[in-house]
């Protein structure tokens, strides 16, 4: 059996959380996610708090979300891992995890032009 070398890829994780949630229970919901980061080899590098959203549309009777795009480190078997825990946190209802380049510090949208 021979030993592989644990690559770590950088990850944007969009997540979001039932807004029917108490702020206690929301943050609680929050750290489940990050917590199944570190605890599966990863590290979170930058959370992008979004607040409360309406959602484009209604998800299991639920019209607004609470968003948070995450900025982390893990290796890439860690994502197969996190997806499998993901559809038990009852609270989240949507995610999407994809690679990217960078961190961004901060977010900023280009506005729609209107047509």
């Amino acid at each position: 059996m021979s030993l592989r070398r644990q690559r770590n890829a950088l990850y944007e994780g969009m997540y979001i959380i039932s807004a029917t949630l108490s702020d206690e229970s929301r943050k609680k919901a929050f750290e489940k996610i990050t917590d199944g980061i570190s605890s599966n080899g990863g590290k979170v590098l930058k959370v992008h708090e979004q607040g409360r959203r309406k959602l484009a549309y209604t998800i299991d009777g639920k019209r607004e979300g609470y968003y948070y795009l995450v900025y982390f480190e893990a290796p890439t078997q860690t994502i197969a891992e996190l997806w499998k825990d993901y559809p038990l946190h009852e609270d989240l209802i949507r995610f999407m995890t994809l690679r990217t380049e960078k961190v961004l510090e901060t977010l900023e949208f280009a506005p729609l032009n209107a047509q």
